[in-house]
């Protein structure tokens, strides 16, 4: 699997970083609202900002719930005290279970109040970055974007998306190349939906597989081939084809009818 993903280089980080330089420079915005979390793809986004434009420029905003591990509130901080940003702790979970309570009248449904809290952190930092004339810069990875592992309107929502070229395993070399901690590496990705939850666990398959597959799909292979390329069965790969095809409108603009001509 390894030869099918191809190895990340130096070139590959500045080619970001100019990315997000320019993407500051044309808005005439005046810097970045990051969300951090303490998980791998924040904080490359994150430090990728800092290599980019002035880190006093960057708010890195940290917004727990009640799910949200303890120890991320040190994480978090100790990253942005290491890369120069600004620091902003705003805890979601009042807004959380004001909406919960008019939602989902008790009934339990995790993945349904981890959506509620994935859009709430949005409001926070679109609120935020209004304030400062900032634009809101998005962590989502192209394996996330591409199976929609991901809330629309929630952290799907940003101006722009560093790491949207990138399967979750190039974001890992990214990841070695730029000096993030070793330990926010090696760490089970997680949405943080509930606890002990996992992305792995909940979609039932590896990143390392899942990325294999998904750039065999993109390169027009058969399921056959893909099956051996990821050393799975041909089902696996017909699952994650149809996950896919499935999430194809949360990576779109809002479906809209044609041009009605005007005379």
């Amino acid at each position: 699997m390894a030869d099918k993903i191809p190895e990340m280089t130096m070139d590959d980080v500045r080619h970001i970083t100019d990315f997000i330089k320019k993407s500051v420079e044309s808005t005439g915005s005046s810097g970045l609202v990051i969300g951090l979390s303490g998980g791998i793809d924040s904080a490359v986004v994150s430090k990728l900002a800092a290599d980019a434009i002035d880190p006093s420029e960057i708010l890195n905003v940290f917004m727990p719930s009640r799910t949200t591990p303890a120890s991320d509130y040190k994480t978090t901080m100790e990253l942005s005290q290491m890369w120069g940003t600004e620091y902003k702790i705003v805890d979601i979970q009042p807004a959380v279970d004001a909406l919960t309570s008019v939602l989902l009248s008790d009934v339990e449904a995790p993945l349904e109040r981890g959506n509620i809290a994935a859009r709430c952190r949005m409001i926070v930092l679109y609120n935020l970055a209004k304030k400062r004339n900032y634009i809101v810069a998005g962590t989502s990875n192209k394996s996330e974007m591409m199976t929609g592992y991901f809330t629309k309107f929630g952290d799907g929502a940003c101006d722009l998306t560093p790491l949207a070229n990138l399967y979750k395993t190039e974001v890992r070399q990214i990841a070695s190349l730029i000096g993030v901690p070793q330990e926010i590496i090696d760490k089970p990705p997680s949405a943080g939906f509930w606890e002990g939850q996992t992305d792995e666990s909940e979609m039932g398959i590896s990143y390392g597989e899942l990325d294999v597959i998904l750039r065999d799909l993109e390169a027009g292979l058969d399921d056959n081939s893909i099956a051996r390329d990821a050393k799975l069965t041909v089902d696996e790969v017909v699952r994650m084809r149809e996950l896919v095809a499935s999430m194809e409108h949360k990576r779109h603009l809002p479906l809209r009818p044609d041009t009605v001509s005007r005379k």
